[in-house]
């Protein structure tokens, strides 16, 4: 007796039981199934991902429409040509998985209503670049290119990346938590190389990742007056996407350096909320503080430090340079072929000697130049640049303090020693002493007297 054509539940659950991947497309690039593997893999329900329609790009919507997005097939599958080509997504866990995958059309006549998505178990490395034979065209390649650029500029500003230990850096990353959360304004307070600009790019993309929305940068110390002026003028009257200006920031780098007739600008314009994105600023002084003093405009600075972010010097915090510096190899690590382990003892302890007037982008250098030079398992006092050395020798050797020379005591010293030195030539006989100093005798007298030579009335 023939057997009976399996109905859809029952191929539903034979396709659950294979090991691969497998999805399938609709003629309109809607995910209509995807097997248990398939959402093992990403980490999802079938109710997020089925229903949802592709696109071959990305998108920020986040949710199982990013998912969506990373699973697109190439338009040619649409066109009945069997295509290979590469998926990938943006796991729970922040991670970039990126797998092969076969996409058959399912053709029927000049039409093709199903596209059945056969997805590799292997997974390919994060750093390699994708096998030939998965993008066969230039459009693929710069495809699956614009795809990495993506995930890696959102996982470089993670805010598990900013790190620190120390109750200032703690509290911090505290506050960085809050500001990724809201869409307040937000001041970022630190001296050069205390990572300002690093933590806003954190906050802006710590809550959204890859899905968050332009981020615009404005160099305040930079530009002329007029120039910013014009461009927020532009930025005021851009017609941003609704979605992207919720997620949009406007970073304002060097605030505290606009000129007067800039503040006035930015003032109006945030005060009457003529910019769409949210602001989040960088400064070296708190502009509170700069209030008081008249040389920045109260109204601005209270709009721009709804939330004020402040960041330690690495002088405050030199608890921190060893993960930091421990850090920055294992980021060099991931560059190259050459893999440290890390510093010695005694290089740890000449970095510690260091007064770091570059504060942490200056440790990035020191240990970037360190590890060319290092030879061994682990960067050594040697590999360390001579300016650091020489901060270590002048450690070991400080400079005695200048004395302050007091006139009066220092001549006072002398003439005690004059006058000791003619009572000795002259046996104790007060006359002849005086004498010899060319002086009278009431006049030497009275200065062994104030000089505590001689007692009064001897």
């Amino acid at each position: 007796m023939a057997r009976g054509r399996p109905g859809a539940l029952e191929l539903a659950r034979l396709l659950d039981a294979a090991a691969q991947p497998i999805y399938v497309l609709d003629d309109e690039r809607t995910i209509v199934f995807c097997n248990q593997p398939c959402l093992d893999w990403l980490g999802c329900e079938a109710d997020e991902l089925q229903g949802q329609r592709c696109v071959y790009g990305w998108s920020n919507e986040g949710g199982g429409v990013s998912l969506a997005a990373g699973l697109c097939p190439p338009p040619e599958a649409w066109t009945g040509q069997e295509r290979q080509g590469i998926v990938g997504a943006t796991l729970r866990d922040g991670r970039l998985s990126r797998r092969g995958a076969r996409f058959i059309p399912l053709s029927s006549g000049s039409e093709t209503p199903l596209v059945v998505a056969l997805v590799e178990t292997e997974e390919l490395a994060e750093s390699a670049d994708a096998p030939k034979a998965s993008c066969p065209t230039e459009a693929a390649e710069l495809h699956e290119r614009l795809r990495k650029f993506r995930h890696q500029r959102a996982e470089k500003y993670r805010l598990d990346r900013f790190l620190g230990d120390c109750p200032a850096m703690r509290l911090a990353r505290s506050q960085m938590e809050v500001a990724a959360a809201s869409r307040a304004s937000v001041l970022i307070v630190g001296p050069p190389g205390s990572g300002r600009q690093h933590a806003a790019h954190v906050i802006h993309y710590a809550a959204q990742g890859e899905t968050s929305g332009p981020l615009v940068p404005l160099s305040c110390a930079v530009l002329a007056a007029d120039l910013i002026a014009s461009t927020l003028a532009a930025i005021a009257s851009q017609r941003f996407p609704a979605e992207a200006s919720a997620r949009g920031t406007l970073l304002l780098n060097d605030v505290d350096e606009l000129p007067p007739e800039s503040q006035s600008e930015i003032a109006r314009l945030l005060a009457g909320k003529g910019i769409p994105l949210r602001i989040v600023a960088t400064a070296r002084t708190d502009l509170a503080d700069l209030a008081r003093r008249g040389s920045f405009r109260d109204d601005l600075a209270a709009l721009l430090s709804t939330l004020v972010i402040r960041l330690p010097s690495l002088a405050e915090r030199r608890g921190d340079v060893p993960l930091l510096a421990q850090w920055f190899v294992e980021e060099a690590n991931a560059r190259g072929e050459k893999q440290v382990a890390g510093l010695s003892s005694e290089a740890l302890d000449c970095l510690d000697a260091y007064s770091w007037p570059g504060d942490v982008e200056e440790l990035g250098q020191v240990i970037q130049e360190a590890h060319r030079r290092a030879e061994g398992p682990e960067i050594t006092l040697s590999d360390l640049p001579q300016r650091v050395h020489f901060a270590r020798s002048a450690a070991a050797h400080p400079r005695r303090p200048e004395e302050t020379i007091v006139l009066e005591e220092f001549l006072g010293r002398i003439e005690r020693e004059l006058l000791t030195r003619a009572l000795r030539r002259a046996k104790g006989n007060k006359t002849k002493a005086a004498k010899l100093l060319g002086m009278t005798r009431p006049r030497f007298y009275r200065r062994l007297v104030q000089l505590g030579l001689e007692e009064p009335g001897t």
